[in-house]
């Protein structure tokens, strides 16, 4: 039995939007989702029950973070993430490649694997494709990563091919490695913004054979359209049947031109990072709760917004939190950010679900450029 089972619903019938159900050992995923960052096993300011509330299906967790502090062995013998940090649903483990490629001047590359320090005491690591597939393993994860080499951007050709070919052969070795059968494995494309490097690294990983593909690589300094570029030639690639997963972008347009080429998974930190700076997503557009206009404000956030927030707190008693340094005021801006990024995936499942996902599309827009 595979670790997990994928069916497309239904496909849009004016774009390649698809809404699916993903089944996992810790339930089961309406798709197109997005994930929650739980960086360290915590979704920063959220309990596990108010994610629920908020409509999260399933979050992420980093190996790298939670290799250095406290160490997968550790939460392994305590149980798996699922037991540590107290939530029930399904979780997926990235592989570490790109914290560990944002380390910079203090990781190295091998063939074998990198050898990195630590960017909390300088002590020196090793992770291989197999540590990589050990570390998550002892996670518990539902969904789990190949480790591979994110290359930077701008990168010379001969760089991004060079690259490519290892994380390929990375990607072999992580499913040689691969024990644990209620794990699903996916594998990353990779190629940087060359559409035949990227086609390649998608045809090579998939002749290997994985259970969910990603696409990284993206977010990672290039343009807007260049981004969106890459997502729509290489999701007509990927198979049918299997879900595709974008990793890492988080802008709400971003995620609406995932949807819109055809993939089903998103994450990225942007929702929760910004609500811990004052930066909130609305159906309008962007609000910096931190600006003197809104120290008299009695509306909510977001008038269209029937989240919690929305429903019992002004922007003027908003903008007071933060600007006095209350913890509340994380607490409260992140439960919003969440929600509206969650309710915007519905929103996307019941436009494909009708058959308007391009309309919905075009309205997403129009009501951001008419504020």
């Amino acid at each position: 039995m595979p670790a997990i089972n994928f069916k497309v619903i239904k496909q849009d019938g004016t774009t390649a939007a698809r809404l699916g159900s993903l089944t996992t050992p810790h339930g089961n995923i309406e798709t197109p989702i997005f994930m929650p960052v739980g960086t360290q096993a915590t979704v920063k300011a959220m309990t596990p029950e108010e994610l629920r509330q908020v409509g999260a299906q399933i979050i992420l967790a980093n190996t790298y973070h939670l290799y250095i502090r406290p160490g997968h062995e550790l939460i392994g013998r305590l149980g798996g993430l699922h037991e540590f940090m107290h939530w029930s649903g399904p979780i997926l483990t990235d592989s570490g490649g790109f914290q560990v490629f944002s380390l910079g001047e203090l990781r190295k590359i091998s063939e074998d694997g990198v050898r990195f320090q630590s960017h909390l005491d300088g002590s020196y690591h090793f992770i291989s494709p197999e540590n990589a597939m050990a570390i998550q393993e002892a996670l518990g994860g539902d969904i789990i990563m190949c480790f591979d080499e994110c290359p930077p951007y701008p990168s010379e050709y001969a760089y991004v091919e060079k690259s490519l070919g290892l994380t390929t052969r990375w990607a072999r070795r992580c499913k040689e490695a691969h024990a644990r059968p209620d794990q699903a494995l996916f594998g990353i494309v990779q190629g940087g913004m060359h559409r035949e490097l990227r086609v390649r690294s998608a045809t090579e990983l998939m002749e290997i054979g994985f259970d969910g593909y990603a696409l990284g690589g993206l977010s990672v300094g290039e343009e807007k359209e260049l981004m969106y570029e890459v997502m729509g030639y290489c999701a007509p690639i990927l198979p049918v049947h299997q879900p595709r997963y974008v990793m890492g972008i988080g802008a709400p347009e971003d995620l609406i031109e995932g949807i819109h080429a055809g993939f089903d998974m998103f994450d990225c930190v942007m929702p929760t990072r910004n609500a811990r700076n004052g930066m909130l997503f609305t159906s309008f557009g962007r609000v910096n709760i931190k600006g003197a206009a809104y120290a008299e404000d009695r509306a909510p956030i977001d008038p269209e917004c029937d989240c919690y927030v929305c429903n019992n707190y002004s922007r003027a008693y908003l903008r007071h939190l933060y600007r006095s340094g209350e913890i509340l005021a994380s607490r409260l801006n992140t439960w919003h950010n969440l929600h509206y990024y969650l309710d915007l995936m519905d929103q996307a499942r019941k436009a494909i679900g009708a058959g308007r996902f391009g309309e919905f599309r075009k309205e997403f827009y129009a009501k951001r450029s008419s504020m």
